[in-house]
């Protein structure tokens, strides 16, 4: 089975076939969406997506690694990080 990456070109089409709109009108639609959901990441906060998963901004400490190329040691510095955690019943669809 062949995969491949939806695009925001992909969605915009998408929703303008499904909802009838221009495909300016539909591309707004999909980059405000995309907007607000950068604009409360940004901030700390999480989305949630009813039926589909929650992203969630994360705080990873600062640790000490390893340059696998040379084998030095450097400190990891402290950061936030996105992660996205699915819905029940869209992790239960994935997994049948």
């Amino acid at each position: 089975m062949k995969r491949s990456n939806i695009t925001r070109k992909d969605l915009t089409r998408i929703v303008c076939e499904k909802m009838g709109l221009s495909q300016r009108g539909a591309s707004e639609l999909v980059d405000s969406f995309f907007a607000n959901v950068k604009k409360s990441l940004l901030t700390e906060e999480s989305v949630k997506i009813v039926q589909f998963g929650t992203f969630i901004v994360r705080k990873k400490a600062p640790r000490v690694g390893r340059n696998p190329r040379t084998g030095e040691t450097m400190e990891i510095v402290r950061r936030s990080m996105v992660s996205f955690k699915p819905s029940k019943g869209l992790r239960e669809r994935i997994n049948e």
